[in-house]
């Protein structure tokens, strides 16, 4: 059943006779750039053509929300938004607390929300939060550019939710376009969308989905702090103008002031931002490789970046580096790596459409054997690069 079917459902049984609208967001993947952004580093991603469809109608300022991924109904108002409840409809609260901080809004939704993957490395948050804020801008009349969608749908993730993201996931699933790879700096929000290059060979991007969901938390919260700490010890060092640490960020330090005074600090501080610095530099050859068509290259920084993600950010559960581990020995694959924060969910990786079949056959019955327990759970999705949200 599809959200615009159990909406019509709901709205019969309520005696509702409004217009049923739509809005749409897709997930994204992050090729390289992986735990960077919130320290205002250079990431790359693409939007797939899977995603999450809000269909609603508007109210006079009451919110009625439903998610086929979820169970239960929660309600709110425009005139009372309640504080974090720890549940999944935070993202929705979230979304029109920061939304009505800048903007006036007169009118709510009735809406189903409905994700067509599992959740976990695809920023399904951001997806839901985008596509229930171009819902919410187009009954409350409001217009705003792509820059300031973003601002907000992060404002609200990190604001009022609480995990303190940075701006690739929004980035991508508003700016990215088919068939490019998007090159973001977070820190000036500057971006290109670089053409896929006739020499490109055929790739499709596989979705593996470990069969065990993850929701972001204190152990992405405390990544952050890590390399935060790092920066302001070493700008402290350095002799550097440091300022207060909510604003502190690894973008500020010179490579050679890392190298220099790296000794001294903590070794998860030090491993953090050893990932940080050599991810700028695997983006930037990443994207050079790209521009030229050598897709063989990229997908080789990827399962470096992955390799990293393990070693020196050290995340990724048992499944996840599983997985990391199954799609190095896969042939047809041209890189992978953990979707996403790596806790848990799923990893991604960019493949010969021609080796589909056999990619499947290996990587299921191989992460099976490990985890029989999932089977059933375990699930293999293929995907298209797409545009981002229309609104």
């Amino acid at each position: 059943m599809t959200a615009v079917e159990e909406f019509e459902r709901w709205r019969r049984r309520s005696g509702g006779k409004r217009e049923i609208f739509t809005s749409f967001c897709p997930y994204r993947v992050c090729p390289l750039g992986a735990h960077v952004d919130h320290q205002y580093g250079l990431v790359t991603g693409f939007a797939i053509d899977k995603g999450v469809t809000v269909a609603y109608s508007p109210t006079n300022g009451v919110f009625r929300v439903r998610s086929l991924n979820f169970q239960g109904e929660k309600s709110f108002s425009l005139g009372k938004i309640p504080e974090k409840q720890n549940d999944w409809a935070d993202y929705l609260r979230g979304a029109v607390w920061a939304l009505s901080r800048h903007y006036p809004l007169r009118r709510g939704l009735n809406c189903v929300i409905e994700g067509t993957l599992p959740i976990g490395g695809l920023s399904s948050s951001a997806a839901v939060i985008i596509a229930f804020l171009s819902a919410l801008l187009r009954v409350n009349d409001l217009a705003l550019s792509r820059s300031q969608l973003i601002d907000v749908a992060l404002e609200a993730e990190s604001q009022y939710v609480g995990v303190y993201v940075g701006k690739l996931d929004q980035s991508c699933e508003v700016y990215s376009q088919r068939d490019k790879l998007l090159y973001l700096d977070t820190k000036d929000g500057s971006y290109e969308l670089i053409p896929r290059h006739p020499k490109t060979p055929e790739f499709e991007i596989a979705i593996f989905f470990s069969g065990v969901e993850r929701k972001l938390g204190s152990a992405f919260n405390i990544r952050v702090d890590e390399l935060k700490a790092a920066a302001y010890a070493l700008k402290g060092w350095a002799g550097m103008d440091y300022g207060k640490f909510i604003d502190t960020r690894l973008r500020e330090v010179p490579y050679v002031v890392f190298e220099k005074f790296c000794d001294r600090l903590p070794e998860p501080w030090r491993k953090r931002a050893s990932h940080f610095y050599s991810e700028m530099e695997r983006v930037k050859a990443g994207v050079e490789a790209w521009r030229v068509g050598k897709l063989k290259k990229f997908g080789q920084l990827v399962f470096q970046s992955g390799l990293s993600s393990i070693q020196q950010y050290q995340t990724g559960s048992d499944e996840l580096r599983t997985l990391y581990e199954i799609m190095r020995q896969t042939s047809g694959i041209y890189g992978g790596r953990f979707s996403g924060a790596g806790f848990k969910g799923c990893c991604m990786a960019l493949i010969d459409p021609s080796a589909r079949d056999a990619i499947s056959s290996k990587i299921e019955t191989a992460y099976l054997k490990e985890f029989p327990n999932l089977e059933g759970k375990f699930s293999i999705h293929f995907c298209q690069t797409a545009d981002g949200a229309a609104f």
